[in-house]
């Protein structure tokens, strides 16, 4: 990959996770909301206009159980005509160890201008060591959680 982020690589040392309620107050509310209330979105941003951007998101329950985990990179490739990138994995971790998700590839002809880029997405067998790499990357996230938020 030739941007500065790298998909499933370890975090920063200094990357700490915001955590975020999963829905707005009015929706947890609802007897639809209620089964979701506690539950959390804990987040990583990166972001450098050099290197693009990565977001590391790691969905947990009100217990901390991890339900689902997604990561993905942005970025430009320089070039003739200029690209854009975009690739992630994200999906649903099941109780019993399992993964159920999908990883894609997404590239764009960027046209520059008010003209939009054109997406072509591929989605890419996930191998066993991406989906290790994920796991991996989501016990990270929850070690370097905020505590008592």
């Amino acid at each position: 990959m030739l941007s500065g982020h790298a998909l499933l690589a370890p975090l920063p040392p200094d990357a700490v996770p915001t955590r975020r309620t999963i829905a707005p107050p009015e929706i947890l509310a609802t007897p639809e909301g209620a089964s979701i209330a506690g539950w959390r979105q804990l987040v990583v941003h990166l972001s450098d206009p050099c290197k693009g951007s990565r977001t590391v998101l790691v969905v947990v329950d009100a217990s901390g159980v991890p339900i689902s985990a997604s990561d993905g990179v942005f970025f430009q490739i320089p070039g003739e005509p200029p690209q854009i990138r975009d690739e992630s994995i994200g999906g649903r971790l099941e109780p019993d160890g399992t993964f159920r998700g999908t990883q894609w590839l997404s590239v764009a002809d960027d046209p520059g201008g008010d003209e939009p880029a054109q997406w072509q997405s591929t989605p890419n067998v996930r191998a066993a060591d991406e989906i290790a790499a994920l796991r991996a990357l989501v016990h990270e996230m929850l070690q370097r959680q905020p505590r008592g938020s």
